[in-house]
Order: structure tokens, then C-alpha cells, then sequence
């Protein structure tokens, strides 16, 4: 059995919330009180030649983490270029940057990785979507055919990033075609409103309200996308809200599971992380029987 820190984390490019000062040393310090196994990173430059302290901050966290690294250049500048990333204590055996790009104004890509974790090859894929709905739509499809193509049926499989879809519309794509849960849909948390501490249970209480608000008589385009649970049930579990960070509203950011057990799942709210990016970092650890 393996147990995996896995941090899902889009982070500004090494810049505050709102841009004004440099945040990576103070990133290093965050991530390294994390002990993570798996950092899977977006918005991360490979080169900055304005700055040097946010140069090659792929292989500085690296380095300050003692962790693996590969490194998917995605937007390329004059001076800087930047795209997904994935840190990892365990050996990297093959990695693969694809360009999903939908138009010219947004380069972007998934970075695909695979893991030895303790002698069980575990796919790991970085992930970060554009801003329209049929780009995106576009983009899925592009990952799950690249799934299919590369991935054995059933192999342990973990996807991350920051997918742009505050709606949820494509999570059952990854249910229904891939057999992919997100983890706080199948985490120890999700559980029914009157099982949850007060807190929490108001959470839920607020989604049913949420849902009522958007049913089909009231915005009929506008319906909430269902996560599916791993009975293959609906739940009522949202996918974490993690933007902005400092107050989070939008639902952005994922991490995906396949064939682990999902121990714990959470949001970093708070300090230091609301200052480090303009998204919350999110925290999950897996158990690989």
C-alpha cells in the first residue's frame, strides 16, 4: 500500500494574488510544510529572463522540495515562457507535453507523466483548459482520446490542474468515458448534510439551494453537472470553489482519480495561500492498495 500527497496548484507564475510582488520563496516555504509526493502545477515559467528570481522555477522547487521534475513549455514570449509542471518524490519514467492550443491568444497543453510508485506505473497528467466552453470541449476531447490511446484499461491514473469549468458541465465525461472521480466527490467528506459538522452541513445545505435556484423552470440552460459517486450514483458533492483565493467563488480547479482510495480532500484557505496566487491549492492523499 502507497500513500500519496497529491497538490493540484496554479501558481501565477511565482506572483501574489494580484501580481504586485514576487511570492515563490514564500511558495517553497507553503509547499515544503505540505511534505506532497505530487505536485501538479500550471502557470509555472521554465524561463524569465525580466527576473531572474522567477527563472527556472520548475527545477528551483526541485530542488528546494528534493523532488523529481518535468516541465511542459506551453506560452512562449520574447522573454519568458511558461506552462504546466509536475514535481514528484517518486521516478519519473517517461513524460509528454501535447499542445491542445485551441486558437493563437491561449497556448495551452497536458502534460503527461508516467510514475513508478513502488514498482506500479501510475499515469499522472497536468492539465490546464481555456477560457471558452467549446475550446475546452474541444480540449477533453483531445485528453480523453490521448487517454484511451496511451493509458491501459484500469491503470492507476491521477489528473490535475486548473480546467476552467466553473459550471462542472464536463465532469461526467470523465465518470461516464474514463471511470475518473473527483476526489471530494468520493473523499470521506462527501457525505449527506445531517452526517457533517455544522459548517459543512451548511455548505450542502447551500448547494440544494444553489440547484433549486438553477432548475430547468428557472434558468433552463443553466443546470448544474452532477458528479457521479463510485456506486455510479449521483452526488451532491460540488467540486471545491478555489478562485479568486483570496475570497473563492469559482470552481476551477481538479484533481481526478482513478484506482486509489481517496483518504482526505481540502482546499487551503488561509494564510499563507491566499496571498501566494490568485487560486487555492488543493490537497488530496490517495491510497494505492
Amino acid at each position: 500500500m502507497s500513500v500519496i500527497r497529491v497538490v493540484s496548484y496554479n501558481i501565477h507564475k511565482g506572483r501574489s494574488a494580484m501580481g504586485a510582488r514576487e511570492s515563490l520563496s514564500e511558495l517553497r516555504l507553503g509547499l515544503y510544510g505540505l511534505r506532497p509526493d505530487l505536485l501538479l502545477l500550471q502557470e509555472v515559467q521554465g524561463r524569465n529572463e525580466r527576473q531572474s528570481m522567477l527563472h527556472e522555477q520548475p527545477a528551483s522547487l526541485a530542488a528546494a522540495l528534493g523532488m523529481q521534475f518535468c516541465y511542459g513549455r506551453n506560452a512562449v514570449h520574447d522573454l519568458t515562457d511558461h506552462g504546466n509542471a509536475l514535481l514528484s518524490r517518486y521516478t519519473i519514467l517517461d513524460f509528454e507535453n501535447e499542445d491542445i492550443s485551441d486558437h493563437k491568444l491561449e497556448q495551452r497543453g497536458l502534460l503527461h507523466a508516467t510514475l513508478d510508485v513502488n514498482g506500479t506505473a501510475v499515469h499522472c497528467l497536468v492539465v490546464h483548459l481555456g477560457l471558452f466552453a467549446g475550446g475546452r470541449t474541444r480540449q477533453i476531447s483531445a485528453l480523453v482520446e490521448r487517454i484511451r490511446r496511451l493509458v491501459p484499461d484500469g491503470a492507476p491514473m491521477i489528473i490535475g490542474g486548473d480546467f476552467n469549468d466553473w459550471t462542472n458541465r464536463l465532469a461526467p465525461l470523465f465518470v461516464q468515458q474514463l471511470g475518473l472521480y473527483e476526489v471530494f466527490a468520493v473523499s470521506p467528506q462527501g457525505l449527506s448534510a445531517r452526517q457533517l459538522p455544522l459548517r459543512q452541513g451548511m455548505r450542502h445545505l447551500r448547494y440544494r439551494l444553489e440547484r433549486w435556484a438553477q432548475s430547468p423552470q428557472r434558468t433552463p440552460h443553466h443546470r448544474p453537472a452532477h458528479e457521479l459517486g463510485i456506486d455510479g450514483l449521483a452526488r451532491l458533492t460540488p467540486p471545491p470553489r478555489t478562485f479568486p483565493a483570496s475570497f473563492p467563488w469559482l470552481r476551477l480547479d481538479r484533481i481526478y482519480q482513478r484506482g486509489f482510495a481517496v483518504r482526505k480532500a481540502q482546499v487551503l484557505h488561509g494564510m499563507p495561500w491566499r496571498q501566494l496566487s490568485d487560486h487555492a491549492p488543493i490537497f488530496a492523499e490517495l491510497e494505492l492498495p
